[in-house]
């Protein structure tokens, strides 16, 4: 069982927020993730750990790909976090603003997101 403080630590941070609520309805690849919320990979990574240490996400690795979502039978202290999250996420005004963001990032093939991405670090770092 998921300890309390465990899970309220995990949202006690506004991208962990963010990050879950993204894969509240749906899977999403880190790179997906990392295009909706401006951080490095590392600290995307890290926040994805502490959820999924919380219990509030499950991973699967397909080849180089990291995928994360909800867990499909979450225990009942996850399962109301989940529903609390839900809940009052609806009316924040960055989540609504990541829901666009999303449909936008959602119509970009994974493979070429990434792409981009390294392209991106390549060209910036000098």
């Amino acid at each position: 069982m998921q300890s309390l403080p465990t899970i309220a630590h995990a949202l006690s941070d506004p991208n962990r927020v963010r990050l879950l609520v993204a894969c509240l309805d749906q899977e999403r690849c880190v790179c997906q993730l990392v295009e909706l919320i401006d951080l490095s990979n590392a600290s995307i990574s890290k926040h994805l750990a502490t959820l999924k240490n919380a219990g509030l996400l499950e991973s699967r690795r397909e080849g180089r790909w990291v995928h994360y979502q909800t867990p499909s039978t979450p225990e009942a202290i996850i399962a109301d976090a989940l529903a609390f999250v839900r809940i009052h996420s609806v009316s924040d005004h960055q989540v609504q603003a990541d829901q666009i963001r999303l449909a936008q990032i959602d119509a970009i093939d994974p493979a070429e997101l990434a792409k981009q991405q390294r392209t991106q670090q390549r060209t910036s770092c000098c």
